[in-house]
């Protein structure tokens, strides 16, 4: 599928796709299976949250106009709000870290030219989702710096905003461009913290290592190819941000026609009513979300999954390991070993 040199962008993209051509089914049937389960699950939980506080909710859609909610209504919308907010993105951090390690469990078997069978995707990735989920939790952690401090800017932006109606705006200004040049001291150590242990999900998987290891060697094989890594990466989440973005617009467009048949809501509805009236088009756009998400979180994997066997090439000598696994006996070789 690639050849056994160091690859250029072409080969990288090329093989990204023909990855895709090769093991569609399986990868994408991974990804619709566990993000159809979290969406299901999101949705019972939902369910749940509704059952306990609905009554709560339509006491508050009743209140006469100009009537304000008392805490003790408030209160528990709250708390199940952020009952499943917090369920929600356990869920979706689980859901992720199976796609992202079924990512190279795909590219191993297209890599070496093997048939691409589901059970054996489906368990090798499962039994490395412990240490992909601690890659992927490692890695963002170091986006949380940047991101308090565009939290910090915008909420000092606000404040600014009100407080210049009452004509002292100068400490929530100073705090705007602390927090502003916050982002810029930091963004670039950021990102270049992210390219140097972006490999370390396919380390897990490839190479069976823990997190913390996995991250360690992520850190070395990205030695000296930091800007072509980083820029094959960027292109790779630019397209398939590219693609998601066109699908969800392809299916907003879609589902304007059944929105434009719900027409006004009368006094005599109620919420329930206009649930149902809203169904068809949050249908769609449940579809429209899911499809973008399964591209934009398997294709840029699988670019960053040829850079690393790009790297080891480059660094390793893996050329010779990758040509005689692919003429071994068996449908699913092992993974190369380690070299170094």
């Amino acid at each position: 599928m690639i050849p056994l040199r160091p690859l250029d962008l072409g080969d990288v993209l090329v093989g990204a796709f023909a990855s895709i051509g090769r093991g569609w089914k399986q990868l994408y049937g991974t990804a619709v299976a566990v993000y159809l389960a979290a969406v299901l699950l999101v949705g019972g939980a939902i369910a749940v949250a509704y059952s306990a506080v609905g009554d709560r909710l339509r006491e508050i859609i009743d209140l006469p106009r100009g009537g304000e909610p008392s805490w003790a209504q408030v209160q528990p919308l709250v708390v199940a709000f952020v009952c499943v907010w917090a369920f929600a993105l356990v869920v979706m951090l689980l859901s992720t870290a199976v796609v992202t390690a079924a990512v190279p469990a795909v590219l191993q078997d297209t890599v070496l030219g093997r048939p691409v069978v589901f059970g054996a995707v489906w368990r090798r990735a499962w039994e490395r989702v412990p240490a992909v989920l601690g890659t992927v939790l490692l890695t963002g952690l170091i986006g949380l710096v940047p991101m308090a401090l565009l939290m910090a800017v915008f909420v000092a932006l606000m404040v600014g905003l009100s407080a210049s109606l009452d004509g002292d705006a100068n400490a929530a200004g100073g705090l705007a461009a602390f927090g502003f040049l916050g982002v810029l001291a930091t963004a670039p150590v950021v990102t270049w913290l992210w390219v140097k242990f972006s490999l370390a999900p396919h380390v897990a998987v490839f190479e069976g290592q823990g997190p913390v290891r996995s991250m360690r060697r992520s850190w070395d094989l990205v030695r000296g190819g930091w800007w072509r890594i980083f820029g094959i990466s960027l292109l790779g989440y630019l397209m398939a941000a590219a693609a998601g973005f066109a699908i969800r617009e392809a299916v907003d467009m879609a589902s304007f026609v059944p929105m434009a048949g719900t027409g006004p809501l009368r006094e005599s509805q109620d919420l329930t009513t206009l649930l149902v009236g809203l169904s068809g088009w949050f249908a769609l756009a449940l579809v429209g979300q899911l499809v973008a998400q399964i591209v934009t979180s398997t294709f840029p994997q699988l670019v960053t999954g040829l850079l690393y066997v790009d790297q080891r090439i480059r660094n390793e000598n893996l050329a010779p390991v990758l040509a005689s696994a692919a003429g071994g006996a068996g449908p699913h070789p092992p993974a190369p070993p380690v070299v170094g």
